[in-house]
């Protein structure tokens, strides 16, 4: 049978009517969220999606041999549809919150509220440093050795260390050639955000920090400067992946933003069958 749309995970909250959309970065997978499930399926129904070549959304057909936002975006917005998703609360981290970015550029009303942990907004001069070695470093370096010196870049200390540990087992679950496609995304990353950091934010948004995420945390905090509706929040001895790094901190501020966001959702409840994640 031909895989054409990208794996998930689903827990039902029979109470709830409200979703939350878990999109997790480059390199992550469904993982990525082990320590928010029980948490947020105790208030709402949750989808844990494996973004495509990620976890288990291996070989989705037909192949396209060069990737861009559109595509992402179209993955992501399919699997929605087939979950008769229309509105939602969205938990992204790193790189899932640029696509989030153009997921709410092209369809707005699908956003109830966002929230954007590690997230990754104007390109300052860090940043597109940290961009270009990357692109370099993908000249002459094998793609594992890649993730293996930026997973140290981006989380150096040792309140990283179980972060940087489930990153570096996911990540190294792609193969050279879907390394490469998603490396070619690249080509649009600046131009997108430039265009999200220039418009007007629409939906209630979190900008969810570590305070030790020191590549990213500067135009986070800029950007929520800039934006009325985005609040801004720092967690203590948190890296990058400030959702591993303090789960518990993080799971309380993200569940009262989404909390304090509720909306009505007007669809029938779907019924579908709830399959449980392994955690590890």
């Amino acid at each position: 049978m031909k895989k054409t749309s990208l794996h998930a995970v689903v827990q039902l909250n029979a109470s709830s009517k409200e979703w939350v959309v878990f999109v997790h970065g480059a390199g992550g997978s469904t993982a990525t969220w082990k320590y928010q499930i029980e948490t947020f399926k105790s208030f709402y129904n949750i989808l844990l999606v494996d973004l495509r070549d990620h976890g288990k959304s291996k070989n989705i057909e037909p192949e396209i041999e060069k990737y861009n936002f559109d595509l992402i975006s179209k993955d992501l917005k399919d699997l929605l549809d087939e979950h008769k998703i229309k509105k939602a609360h969205f938990i992204t981290l790193s790189f899932g919150s640029v696509i989030m970015q153009d997921l709410s550029i092209k369809h707005p009303k699908l956003v109830a509220s966002a929230i954007f942990a590690g997230g990754i907004f104007k390109a300052n001069n860090l940043i597109k440093s940290f961009v270009q070695l990357a692109r370099i470093f993908n000249l002459f370096l094998p793609y594992k050795w890649m993730y293996s010196i930026f997973s140290y870049l981006l989380m150096p200390y040792r309140t990283h260390q179980t972060s940087r540990k489930i990153y570096q087992k996911q990540a190294q679950k792609l193969t050279p050639t879907e390394y490469m496609k998603w490396v070619g995304l690249y080509g649009e990353f600046f131009k997108l955000l430039d265009r999200f950091y220039c418009q007007e934010i629409n939906f209630p948004a979190l900008a969810l920090m570590g305070k030790e995420d020191y590549i990213f945390l500067n135009s986070a905090k800029s950007f929520a400067k800039n934006h009325p509706s985005v609040i801004y929040k720092e967690i203590m001895e948190a890296g990058h992946i400030c959702n591993i790094d303090q789960a518990e901190i993080f799971n309380e501020l993200a569940l009262d933003f989404t909390r304090q966001h509720q909306y009505k959702e007007t669809v029938d409840f779907p019924t579908l069958h709830a399959h449980k994640i392994k955690a590890g």
